[in-house]
């Protein structure tokens, strides 16, 4: 699907790379060395964990994606390092007129023939794509989700750039035991795959068929004929608006809640078929009560093994059998270091289950349970497949959204009868 880069062009962007790193990096060195002198290492490294996220944020929109996609690396990258990275936020500004015009014509023949009227100011904006509202000659509103012009070529140069540089930097001592090549590689997957628009569509269609055994959540209808490579057209939702359920009252607030979590389990446990993208920006609910879910472009399918360890690892967590959700963490690995220490990791996962097993659930938080668990697999080696961490981030990105609307809702119990129909139940096909 994309573009190969050319030679020159790489190394144009490459220096321009190493230049802007370098001016951002080498005072930033020097200023996490003068705080760990005076205030300790962990200012130090916060420092220069900033800078970092700085640094990706002046690269550009692809390096904000590729940074938010490693933030979900917390099996390989030093925690809070990820807790940088999880802040990051596309700042692109909207498509000018012109620049709209000039992607609906890439988009389309005739683009008057599809629609009878068109809003060239956008009503969302990202790094890939705007959105746009719009009217088809049938007199129905759809929203019009329209990639930017030139963004494939931008976003295949620097994901190169950025595979290239890591693979040199796989060789140094220090990186020796990190699956850096097998990390950049599936970052470049999920950075890409986010302009095939095709499969985007596909994925929407897939997600409200598979969500509409769950009450109250509603993913918009794609509209296929009307959609094209570089545009995908569906239903226009009104009245979407993050702040929606603070008008409501606490019974749909934990509504809303129940909702929410029940699809992302049911994505987890029976389809296997998991949007991993759930931020804010694109979960919203109405006054109505439902549960809007939006933006399928960061997808991924778990093999039928994967997804059954995953349900299995969740019902095990949820009866306290912490031996058999450490076997199940070390089944699914994609490998281990060379010093790993695979006994050292089952004893140290199993205490964490039995630690975390009938804990209130007010008290129970699966970012702490998920981070401590990621500490354990860096500390003794333990690969976890890019499969599973991508997944378990939808999880984790819904939490507080859950417990802002619900504080008292039991994660390990809402997930029970989901489990049940994921191990033993009918499961939509693949």
């Amino acid at each position: 699907m994309s573009a190969v880069p050319t030679r020159r062009a790489l190394a144009v962007r490459a220096v321009y790379v190493c230049a802007v790193a370098a001016a951002v990096l080498i005072p930033a060195t020097f200023g996490a060395l003068a705080r760990t002198v005076f205030r300790g290492r962990a200012a130090g490294r916060r420092h220069l964990y900033r800078r970092l996220v700085h640094l990706v944020t002046v690269l550009g929109p692809t390096f904000v994606k590729a940074g938010q996609v490693l933030g979900t690396r917390r099996d390989v990258l030093p925690a809070a390092l990820c807790d940088e990275l999880s802040v990051l936020q596309d700042s692109v500004p909207p498509l000018r007129p012109a620049e709209t015009a000039r992607a609906l014509r890439e988009a389309y023949d005739d683009p008057d023939a599809v629609f009878a009227e068109f809003d060239t100011e956008p009503v969302a904006s990202g790094s890939v794509a705007c959105v746009y509202k719009a009217k088809l000659h049938s007199g129905r509103e759809v929203a019009v989700k329209l990639r930017r012009p030139d963004v494939e070529r931008l976003m295949t140069l620097d994901v190169t750039v950025i595979q290239r540089v890591a693979a040199v930097m796989a060789r140094l001592p220090v990186m020796r035991d990190l699956p850096v090549n097998d990390v950049m590689r599936h970052m470049g997957g999920a950075v890409l795959g986010q302009l095939d628009f095709a499969r985007e569509a596909a994925s929407l269609r897939r997600l409200r068929a598979n969500l509409a055994v769950v009450p109250r959540v509603w993913v918009p209808l794609v509209h296929l004929e009307q959609s094209r490579p570089r545009c995908i057209v569906m239903e226009f939702i009104p009245g979407l608006d993050v702040d929606a359920p603070r008008r409501c009252s606490p019974a749909a607030r934990r509504r809303f809640a129940a909702s929410g979590l029940t699809s992302i389990y049911q994505m987890l446990f029976v389809d296997g078929f998991v949007h991993c993208d759930m931020h804010p920006g694109n979960l919203y609910f109405t006054e109505r009560a439902q549960v809007v879910v939006l933006d399928a472009g960061f997808s991924v399918q778990l093999t039928e093994r994967l997804r059954r360890l995953f349900a299995e690892f969740f019902m095990n967590m949820s009866i306290g059998r912490g031996d058999r959700c450490a076997e199940i963490v070390l089944e699914s690995a994609e490998g281990l270091r060379d010093n790993a220490d695979p006994e050292g990791f089952q004893v140290r996962m199993a205490d964490l289950v039995h630690r975390n097993h009938k804990v209130p659930a007010k008290e129970f938080s699966l970012i702490a349970f998920a981070s401590e668990m990621f500490d354990l697999q860096r500390k003794f080696g333990v690969h976890a497949a890019p499969e599973l961490i991508f997944p378990l981030l939808s999880l984790l990105v819904i939490e507080g959204t859950v417990r802002e609307l619900d504080p008292d809702m039991d994660f390990q119990e809402t997930a029970k009868p989901v489990l049940m129909r994921g191990l033993f139940g009918h499961r939509n096909a693949a």
